[in-house]
């Protein structure tokens, strides 16, 4: 078995514990494996070991590396983790299965018209910033219960969830307790929140999805910019 095999492995354990442990189903508990910045090559031993769902931060990395994957693999879900360019909205939703980072009306208004023009038909999840943190992408807590009636209501947007990332200085918790509290006034069942760090917190938090890419590839390799 290799590393990241064996890594996997052990992490899909330890959300097992943390599942039964907030009385919780385990199987109610998705990991979306983050491969950005990896290449193929090293995404491999995962997808060996049976592993489907990965996360990317970046539309055109995604594009490089994940279409030659998924035809060895075509039950592949691939979930778009990072902020979304209306620029890069054909290629998204023609690549990726779940969005997780609505955060804007324009965004929103933008992804609606293409999705209407589009056979694919992709979950979308609104990002939220809980910690009002203003260099961080998300709706603010105050505007998401109005943002999700507008992207369900009147751009006919299919929002299955909400994603948040804490801050990096907070007690997560707060953060994860708050994601719940707007979705259940939505009725929306997805959570996406929950990383390297803290997922065992997040599901025991309710998380249904958690992302997680540090503790099984490794640290991530530097990425040129530009």
């Amino acid at each position: 078995m290799s590393e990241i095999a064996a890594r996997l492995g052990a992490i899909k354990e330890r959300i097992a514990f943390a599942a039964k442990d907030g009385g919780r189903d385990p199987g109610a508990v998705t990991l979306v494996a983050v491969s950005k910045t990896h290449d193929a090559e090293t995404i491999a031993p995962a997808l060996a070991a049976g592993h489907r769902v990965f996360g990317e931060n970046r539309v055109q990395e995604a594009a490089a590396k994940w279409p030659d994957l998924r035809r060895q693999y075509p039950d592949i879900q691939l979930h778009l983790i990072g902020p979304l360019q209306t620029n890069k909205l054909r290629d998204a939703v023609a690549l990726f299965d779940v969005i997780e980072s609505v955060d804007r009306p324009k965004l929103a208004q933008a992804l609606a018209a293409e999705l209407a023009k589009s056979p694919r038909r992709i979950a979308c999840y609104i990002q939220v910033n809980t910690g009002e943190e203003p260099q961080k992408a998300g709706i603010l807590p105050a505007d998401a219960d109005d943002f999700i009636a507008q992207c369900r209501d009147e751009l006919k947007l299919p929002v299955r969830g909400l994603m948040c990332i804490p801050p990096q200085d907070e007690e997560p918790s707060l953060h994860f307790a708050l994601l719940g509290e707007i979705a259940r006034r939505s009725k929306l069942d997805i959570l996406s929140m929950g990383m390297s760090s803290d997922y065992e917190i997040a599901v025991r938090l309710g998380a249904t999805h958690v992302r997680i890419g540090t503790a099984i590839f490794g640290a991530r390799p530097a990425v040129a910019e530009g």
